[in-house]
């Protein structure tokens, strides 16, 4: 099945001045290249920065409707947006590289999957260019669908979400292990899953706190960005993340760490300004942590 997302529009309103003085805690990304009239999720920069990836669900000049595109740094900005080469004519997306430089993750429906959306890697080759995409494999891979794939630091980690592996509900969160050879045994994140959707998630301050996407209805219903806090054993305190833009009633998901700039975060949204538009990349302050370790299994 599609990902489909319910692109709620942002009431035009005023901003108050507590929310006028928040604006200055965040600024769109690559104005005109990153973020431009189209719908543009889930952004990753690479460890050195000089590289960016993201998904477009409707950006003209892809292979299929929903493609991963990339832009380089040049002259301290985004320059020459182009669709990455691994597009399929099948949906291609939530783009995401690994803190090492070696893989790109994404998700995708193209033939030889497990069923649904997969989630898949590409290798980053000496010369910049990606290798053959390959599927994560059973281990983290149903029959339904698998989105936002998002890997620890240190690669021995996969947080992703999915609506198989028991789900209590929806799409819901989990962390799978890397064995030598492939991820596996997806373990439910502590303290977030619920009977509606949880996905697109961000782990902060080496997992002493989450940022995640919720809503009643991923398809049908507003998104809202939450950060909850680990005590230990689980993560608690869920709350919504204080951004001006992430209200109840919009659309604001696909949060991602850049790991050249640690304590930012990339995050889609609609701002009422700086806006490009319909979902564009914006760079945000991290939350802060008050959490323990103790939530990722080892």
């Amino acid at each position: 099945m599609k990902r489909r997302f319910a692109i709620a529009a942002l009431a035009c309103s005023l901003l108050s001045a507590a929310a006028v003085a928040q604006l200055a805690e965040f600024g769109i990304e690559g104005m005109g290249v990153v973020s431009t009239r189209d719908t543009e999720v889930r952004a990753s920069v690479s460890a050195d920065g000089q590289r960016i990836v993201w998904g477009s669900t409707n950006r003209t000049g892809g292979a299929g409707g929903w493609d991963l595109w990339q832009a380089r740094l040049q002259d301290k900005r985004w320059s020459d947006p182009q669709p990455l080469p691994i597009n399929s004519a099948a949906n291609d997306f939530d783009p995401l590289l690994s803190a090492d430089g070696e893989w790109l993750y994404f998700f995708s429906n193209r033939e030889g999957g497990q069923g649904g959306d997969d989630l898949y890697r590409a290798a980053i080759l000496a010369d910049g260019s990606f290798g053959a995409p390959e599927n994560l494999g059973p281990g983290v891979n149903g029959t339904g669908d698998e989105w936002a794939p998002t890997p620890s630091a240190d690669g021995r980690q996969l947080l992703f979400a999915s609506d198989g592996f028991g789900s209590v509900g929806g799409h819901d969160l989990f962390v799978a292990r890397w064995n030598g050879k492939a991820f596996v045994d997806p373990q439910p994140v502590p303290g977030v899953n619920s009977r509606i959707d949880e996905f697109d998630a961000a782990w902060i301050d080496g997992g002493r706190a989450i940022v995640f996407a919720r809503s009643g209805d991923v398809e049908s219903k507003p998104i809202q960005l939450q950060v909850a806090h680990c005590d230990g054993r689980a993560y608690t305190d869920i709350a919504p993340w204080t951004l001006s833009f992430n209200t109840a009633d919009g659309s604001t998901l696909g949060p991602v760490q850049d790991v050249s700039r640690p304590n930012e975060l990339l995050v889609t949204g609609s701002a009422p300004s700086p806006k490009a538009g319909k979902l564009d990349i914006y760079r945000a302050l991290a939350p802060t942590s008050h959490g323990k370790p103790g939530c990722l299994p080892l």
